[in-house]
């Protein structure tokens, strides 16, 4: 019985590491092979089921879990695109928890995987206005994320892609973040912002009682 949605719907519910370990390798090696697996599409709910269920794995303490998660999460970002969309709102929130992981290799992918979503699933602004959010999280490392994506959203798809002065607030709150690391990346956001819209942007932070000298 070659594998299909119905094998995988049982098995992403695995607690065990080893076996979810070998069951994201097969899942990888299923999706990337369209001709293995036309039924990715044509069950919605074990779909859903199985999505839900990866993103338990992104929220995984095992950090190899969490980066074959997000691995396998890509893999349906790729498989799916525009398709992907109902899904935003149900891996976006692991998403900018994993931002804030101790180690760096998640806090990259998760980012990559925020950005990804941009580039084949939803336009960036319809992204950020559910990313947002995470300028208020608990964990200092994801609202220091949140401010590093923005300044990666800039880089890769420029100013003209977002609605600017519904982000520079939340930097604006940021500058005065209990944490020294969130407060910089809210500085190097801003200094992004103001390389790509000039002016405008020096002007908005003064009505917002933001000290000329700052």
């Amino acid at each position: 019985e070659p594998a299909g949605m119905e094998y995988f719907c049982g098995q992403v519910q695995q607690k065990d590491v080893g076996r979810r370990m070998q069951v994201g390798q097969e899942l990888l090696e299923y999706l990337g092979d369209p001709a293995r697996s036309p039924d990715v599409e044509q069950d919605q709910q074990r779909l859903d089921k199985v999505i839900d269920e990866l993103t338990g794995w992104v929220n995984s303490s095992n950090f190899k879990v969490a980066l074959l998660g997000l691995d396998v999460l890509g893999a349906f970002i790729d498989r799916l695109s525009g398709r992907f969309k109902s899904y935003i709102g149900t891996v976006l929130l692991p998403l900018i928890d994993r931002m804030g992981d101790a180690k760096d290799q998640v806090r990259e992918q998760a980012q990559n995987l925020i950005l990804k979503l941009m580039d084949e699933v939803a336009p960036p602004m319809y992204i950020w206005e559910r990313l947002a959010v995470a300028f208020k999280h608990k964990n200092y490392r994801s609202r220091e994320g949140v401010c590093l994506c923005l300044i990666a959203t800039l880089n890769i798809y420029g100013a003209q892609s977002l609605i600017l002065s519904k982000l520079v607030p939340h930097l604006c709150t940021a500058f005065g973040d209990s944490n020294s690391q969130v407060r910089d990346a809210a500085i190097l956001a801003i200094v992004e912002v103001y390389r790509h819209v000039g002016e405008k942007v020096r002007i908005d932070l003064a009505k917002r009682g933001i000290p000329p000298g700052r």
